[in-house]
């Protein structure tokens, strides 16, 4: 997997699967265009980077248009090119049909889908004269249901269908599409979801029966699948929802 002289763009590279994948693609030499909301996180990451390929920051918050369109606008004055998109930022919150509200819906949808929306339409232009890729970040919880994140997993739902659509839209002319559907992985996204430092621990032991593996995974074991389907490796591969979950999509209750 050689990246060099391949520019990409990583959202929300300030920490969890996105930096992991920031310092996983730095080391195959990709130039690099970073952007989170946290400042002071970007900027460490932007360094762990710079040893190995040339990186740029553009700290921005996916729920503003404005901020959007500047990571786009950005990166190719920077660069002058784009050649992968990992649209990778997102959150999540707890809460059932009961007990959700339309607000914490609009928060999830529109960090989830509707920033990969925009981004998405305004790099593929600049996509199609590298006959680049994209690579969406999406969940275990797009292609199976789990009751308490609701708004989550429609949102994650949402990502797999906009993969699969975009990819056949962009097939013809060379853009591949897919995303990855991670399980639980070693990252800070549940306890800033609202879990307590309790249940959290108790949450990752439970990986042991909700997982085939029997652990949860590691940031870095989605990197590496993300640089996959992102590198000519994967040339043949397009419209993919492809789980890094240690079998959890697999099971069943019995």
């Amino acid at each position: 997997m050689n990246f060099a002289g391949k520019v990409v763009i990583v959202t929300g590279a300030s920490s969890g699967i996105g930096a992991a994948t920031a310092v996983y693609l730095s080391k195959l030499g990709a130039k690099l265009s970073l952007t989170g909301r946290n400042i002071e996180n970007l900027q460490k990451v932007t360094k762990s980077c710079e040893t190995s390929t040339p990186t740029f920051c553009v700290p921005a918050d996916l729920t503003k248009e404005s901020d959007i369109e500047k990571i786009v606008k950005n990166t190719i004055d920077h660069y002058g090119q784009l050649d992968v998109l990992v649209n990778n930022a997102g959150i999540i919150e707890t809460g059932t049909i009961e007990t959700t509200s339309l607000a914490q819906y609009d928060r999830l949808m529109n960090t989830n889908v509707r920033s990969i929306y925009q981004l998405t339409m305004l790099a593929v232009p600049h996509l199609l004269k590298t006959k680049g890729n994209i690579v969406n970040v999406s969940s275990v919880n797009g292609i199976r249901s789990f009751p308490g994140v609701l708004a989550y997993n429609v949102s994650k739902a949402a990502v797999d269908q906009f993969t699969r659509c975009v990819a056949l839209e962009l097939a013809p002319k060379g853009v591949r599409v897919n995303c990855v559907n991670p399980g639980v992985t070693l990252t800070e996204l549940q306890k800033r979801g609202g879990l307590t430092e309790e249940q959290y621990a108790a949450f990752l032991l439970r990986c042991k029966e909700t997982h085939a593996l029997g652990r949860p995974g590691k940031p870095e074991e989605v990197a590496a699948t993300i640089a996959f389907l992102a590198s000519d490796l994967a040339s043949n591969i397009t419209g993919a929802s492809l789980p890094v979950d240690g079998g959890r999509h697999a099971m069943c209750p019995r």
